[in-house]
């Protein structure tokens, strides 16, 4: 996704299943959102607007190339925002990415292994704990 103006955005279209739903549904109403969403941090913004699809512009379609991916884009989905708005976080699940828990989880293994010994320089044993099941 690509902000191109104040009031823009972008994004490639890849090719899919070929069914065409969203081009199908934009030909008949270009009236769309998007929601963007930060589960780690539980915030969502939605985002009101219109779209189309925008297939003979080189320039643009290169600019919206994902760097790391071999696909080509389709075509460009080019939004115009009308209206936004953040919402409340209380029915937003906190959700982290596998590779950040496991990031976090490897340095309090490494921590924990230092703590042991440290203990065990000191000639002492940590005791199991048992409150936890």
């Amino acid at each position: 996704m690509r902000v191109l103006d104040a009031h823009t955005i972008a994004f490639a279209d890849f090719k899919g299943n070929r069914q065409y739903i969203t081009l199908g549904n934009l030909s008949e109403n270009p009236a769309a959102h998007i929601f963007l969403m930060d589960y780690a941090n539980r915030r969502r913004i939605k985002m009101w607007g219109t779209a189309r699809a925008v297939e003979d512009d080189p320039a643009l379609l290169e600019a919206l190339r994902v760097e790391g991916y071999k696909g080509a884009p389709e075509q460009a989905l080019v939004f115009t925002l009308k209206a936004w708005d953040m919402n409340c976080p209380q029915h937003i699940p906190q959700r982290f990415e596998a590779a950040d828990v496991a990031a976090a989880l490897e340095a309090r293994d490494r921590r924990i292994t230092e703590l042991e010994a440290q203990l065990a320089r000191l000639g002492e044993t940590p005791t199991p704990d048992t409150t936890q099941a």
